[in-house]
């Protein structure tokens, strides 16, 4: 059946097609580097935040589409569940008040949208992966209506040959099958996005890269999946799983997967797209009208569609993004790390955070990807993965011969990453007292080494404890972190337990 659709939809000659459009788009992308041709600095950052739909019981909506229609508005649009959502944030100039701004156009945003969707009976959960969601859930039916989900999950399950598997050790151990990718919307997200020249690309990429396990350790929030209490963040490894179009034969043979957090630092961003070429087929051989090198020939700028569409495929946790706004074309890091919540006042601490961090890191003088190496880094993101707040990661020693250490990632961000980070936020010129308001709400996740996964499993542990059994604690785990995510005060000052009275965490 795989096979009959991917033969009626593309023709045997499309990928070799597709193939030479990504290499002219590719040698396109070299000319306009070469050229200098893309947009000046102009320090703008940009947010989009994924959504679950879950009803007052605690347990998925599938109404994206009610919903929105109900919204009715061109900043939210459908995920690939559809029990998903995703809210668009404009691009925003980074300086002064910059994530005050951004804190009230999400609150405002997200309080519509919830308004709206408990209109026609679901409500909104900023939340890493629903607790309460099921394998029953994550079903070929449940995917969103678009062609492209359709069309997307038709090819990977082609190329792969045979159903996914996912099986995920932590604290229990799931192990299950698929015959779709609809697994992979379980995982929501925030993406955070910098506008960087080419000239700034590298770096900023590789600190974005060295920083992915500390993001991950202070931010995780999606301990559970299907029922199971996994990693802290269980995201990535589900994500790798969920679109892994290779077959057991191939992993042992070492082909990298699609969802990745790459191999190595760069000096470009020409490196990461041509590693996307080399290594990936591509899963969507759409080849468009325009002849790239012919555009520029003629002194225009291409849109290298067929290039920005093969990259939207390969699922790097920093992905580089190649954009064209009014004729001028402009490079992007978009941070893919991060989980969605606990709330709104968390979301902004999370980004100031990682741009401030970004900032400093990438104007070092002997910056920290010349003295740590690209193992050391994905190996603090699969550690923080797995354990959180509570991780300890390898980090160089301070110092020109500081050599790497092993330290607890809640002492590593106080003592040494959150004075970076103010030290970046100043350079970016953001007002003083966002910064110290927005890095504090990090201070104390630190301080308390409680994050929105030590909630959720603390709460869920209280309930079970309690006397439910394991869905009805997950569904009342849920319904409590709604209702504290609607209050909008930080999770590092929630009550643990699923009623109002019990300690803070």
């Amino acid at each position: 059946m795989g096979e009959k659709v991917v033969a009626e939809v593309f023709g045997l000659s499309d990928r070799q097609c597709y193939r030479g459009k990504l290499q002219q788009c590719l040698a396109a992308l070299a000319r306009l580097l070469a050229e200098k041709r893309f947009d000046r600095a102009r320090n703008l950052l940009g947010l989009e935040i994924e959504l679950n739909l879950a009803g007052e019981d605690g347990l998925p909506r599938m109404m994206n589409v009610p919903v929105l229609d109900a919204i009715a508005s061109p900043d939210f649009q459908s995920e690939l569940g559809q029990f998903n959502l995703e809210v668009n944030i404009a691009p925003h100039r980074l300086d002064g008040h910059v994530f005050d701004r951004l804190a009230e156009e999400l609150r405002t945003g997200l309080g519509y949208a919830d308004r709206k969707a408990r209109d026609v009976g679901a409500g909104v959960v900023m939340i890493g992966i629903l607790p309460t969601l099921t394998q029953d859930h994550a079903v070929l039916a449940n995917l969103s209506g678009a062609d492209r989900y359709a069309l997307l999950n038709d090819q990977i399950l082609t190329a792969r040959g045979e159903d996914l598997t996912l099986d995920i050790h932590g604290v229990e151990r799931l192990l299950c099958t698929s015959a779709s990718i609809t697994p992979e919307a379980a995982c929501t997200s925030v993406q955070l996005h910098l506008q960087v020249t080419p000239a700034r690309f590298a770096s900023v990429w590789n600190a974005a890269q060295a920083i992915a396990g500390v993001q991950i350790a202070v931010g995780a929030n999606a301990p559970f999946l299907f029922g199971r209490e996994l990693w802290r963040e269980s995201r990535p490894p589900l994500f790798q799983q969920a679109t892994d179009t290779r077959p057991p034969e191939l992993q042992a043979q070492g082909v990298r997967p699609r969802t990745w957090f790459g191999e190595r630092w760069v000096e470009s961003a020409y490196d990461l797209f041509e590693e996307n070429l080399r290594y990936f087929p591509a899963l969507l051989p759409l080849c468009d009208d325009e002849e790239p090198l012919d555009v520029l020939d003629q002194g225009g700028v291409p849109r290298l569609a067929e290039l920005v569409l093969h990259n939207g495929t390969v699922y790097r946790w920093n992905r580089p993004v190649y954009g064209w706004v009014d004729g001028v074309p402009h490079l992007r890091v978009e941070n893919r790390v991060l989980p969605a919540g606990p709330t709104v006042t968390d979301v902004i601490a999370n980004a100031a955070f990682y741009y401030g961090l970004v900032r400093t890191l990438a104007d070092e003088s002997r910056p920290v990807w010349k003295r740590m190496t690209f193992a050391d880094a994905e190996y603090n993101f699969d550690t923080a993965c797995r354990h959180g707040i509570e991780a300890e990661l390898r980090w160089p020693r301070p110092g020109r011969s500081g050599g790497p250490a092993t330290v607890p990632a809640v002492r590593l961000i106080r003592d040494e990453l959150l004075p970076m980070a103010a030290a970046g936020l100043d350079a970016w010129r953001v007002e003083p007292r966002e910064r110290d308001f927005y890095l504090g709400i990090i201070e104390e996740r630190c301080r308390r080494k409680t994050n929105g996964a030590a909630w959720q499993v603390a709460t869920f542990h209280r309930a079970r404890g309690s006397g439910l059994d394991r869905p009805s604690a997950l569904a009342a785990t849920t319904r409590r972190y709604r209702a504290l995510m609607l209050t909008g005060e930080p999770v590092h000052t929630w009550p643990v337990g699923i009623d109002g009275g019990a300690q803070t965490a």
